[in-house]
C-alpha cells in the first residue's frame, strides 16, 4: 500500500509539472513590429551587369619621324599629362624635323601663291577690258588654281608635324619619350577618350525577350557611386538567340556628364519594363510560403491574423499584392516567423 501511495504521489507531481507550462504560456504574447499598409510605387524590372565603354574613343599616331617635344596644356600651365581635358583641335605634341620642312618650301610655295593670284587677277582684268585673250585668262586661272592646290599640300604635310586633338576628350594614354628623343613613324603618342556618353552591352536570358524593346529606360548603379545612380536607354537589341548561352545580346547607352563612371567599370543595370505609380507594396523577405500559398501576418485586436496573398508586380526586393491585404492592414514585419493564426502579439518598436 505504501509504494501505491508512493507512486500516485508522483504522477500527481509529473501531471502539475506538465499542467504549469501550458497555463503559464496561455498568456504569453509575441513580441512583432508591425507597419502600415499604404499604397505606393512599384517597378518591374530586370536586374544585369555589365562592363562600360565610352562612346569616342581614338589613338592617334605619329605619320612621320621626328624629334619628340611634349607641349603645354595652357589651361594647367604645365606639360599635357594623363587626365587632362582637350579640346578637338588642341595641340599636344610636336615633332620636330628641319630637313622635312625645309623640303616643303612652304615659303616659295606660299610667294607662288600670292603671285599667281596677283597674275590671275589682272588677266581677268585685262580681259573684261579686251586686253588679254580668253586662253590666255584660263592659264592664268590655272596657274592659279596649281598653287593653291600646291600651298594646301604644304600645310597639309607640314600639319604632320603636330600631334593635334581628335576629338574632344580625356588623355587616357600619352607614352613618354625623352624630349628631342627621334620618334619613328606609326608610334602611338596619344589615346583620347570621351566618356560623357557611355556604351553597354549587356546578355540578357531569353525569358526576357518578350520584355525587352528599344528605347527603355535603364537605370545604372556602380559600388564607386552610391548615392547616384545614372540613366541610361536601350540602343538595340539582337533578335537571335545565341544557342550556347540562350541569351541575347542587347545594347545601351549611358549618360554620364558628371564622368562618375569610368570606362572599363563593371557597373549593373535596372531595366524597367513595367511600372504603377499607386499599390499595395511589401517587403518580399517578409512573405511565408506554404501549402496553402504566400501568407503575411497582420494584426487584428491583439491577434495575428494570416493572410494568403496573391501577387502583381514584382522585383528582387518587393511585391504588389493585389489580393489578400487592404490599405491601412498593420502588417508585421518582424517577429513573424514563429506565430501562429490568431497567436497573441505585442507590438513594438
Amino acid at each position: 500500500m505504501k509504494k501505491i501511495l508512493t507512486l500516485l504521489l508522483i504522477a500527481a507531481i509529473l501531471m502539475a509539472c506538465n499542467e504549469n507550462p501550458t497555463e503559464l504560456n496561455k498568456d504569453i504574447s509575441v513580441p512583432v513590429s508591425v507597419i502600415e499598409v499604404k499604397p505606393k510605387s512599384i517597378e518591374k524590372y530586370i536586374s544585369t551587369t555589365g562592363t562600360v565603354t565610352p562612346v569616342k574613343e581614338v589613338g592617334q599616331k605619329s605619320e612621320i619621324t621626328g624629334k619628340y617635344k611634349l607641349l603645354t596644356n595652357p589651361s594647367t600651365g604645365r606639360p599635357y599629362a594623363l587626365g587632362d581635358y582637350v579640346k578637338k583641335g588642341d595641340e599636344i605634341i610636336l615633332l620636330e624635323d628641319k630637313e622635312y620642312e625645309n623640303n616643303i618650301k612652304l615659303s616659295s610655295l606660299e610667294l607662288h601663291l600670292e603671285i599667281s593670284k596677283q597674275t590671275f587677277e589682272k588677266q581677268k582684268s585685262l580681259y573684261d577690258k579686251g586686253g588679254v585673250t580668253l586662253s590666255e585668262l584660263k592659264n592664268a586661272e590655272i596657274e592659279f588654281i596649281n598653287a593653291e592646290y600646291s600651298h594646301e599640300d604644304a600645310m597639309i604635310r607640314l600639319q604632320k608635324l603636330k600631334i593635334t586633338a581628335a576629338i574632344s576628350g580625356v588623355i587616357v594614354e600619352l607614352p613618354y619619350f625623352t624630349p628631342g628623343t627621334k620618334v619613328e613613324a606609326n608610334t602611338l603618342m596619344v589615346k583620347l577618350m570621351d566618356y560623357s556618353k557611355l556604351h553597354m552591352e549587356l546578355n540578357l536570358a531569353e525569358k526576357n525577350i518578350n520584355t525587352i524593346r528599344v528605347g527603355q529606360n535603364i537605370r545604372i548603379m556602380n559600388y564607386t557611386i552610391p548615392d547616384d545612380t545614372l540613366s541610361g536607354k536601350i540602343s538595340q537589341l539582337s533578335p537571335a538567340i545565341d544557342p550556347d548561352t540562350r541569351s541575347f545580346k542587347v545594347l545601351v547607352n549611358i549618360n554620364n556628364p558628371g564622368l562618375l563612371l569610368r570606362p572599363g567599370m563593371f557597373a549593373k543595370g535596372e531595366i524597367i519594363v513595367a511600372a504603377l505609380d499607386s499599390a499595395i507594396v511589401i517587403p518580399k523577405d517578409i512573405i511565408l510560403s506554404k501549402q496553402r500559398g504566400n501568407t503575411v501576418f497582420v494584426i487584428n485586436k491583439g491577434l495575428a491574423e494570416e493572410r494568403v496573398i496573391s501577387f502583381g508586380l514584382e522585383n528582387p526586393e518587393e511585391v504588389q499584392v493585389i489580393s489578400g491585404l487592404d490599405k491601412n492592414d498593420r502588417l508585421v514585419i518582424k517577429g513573424f516567423e514563429t506565430l501562429r493564426d490568431r497567436s497573441k502579439v505585442k507590438v513594438v518598436k
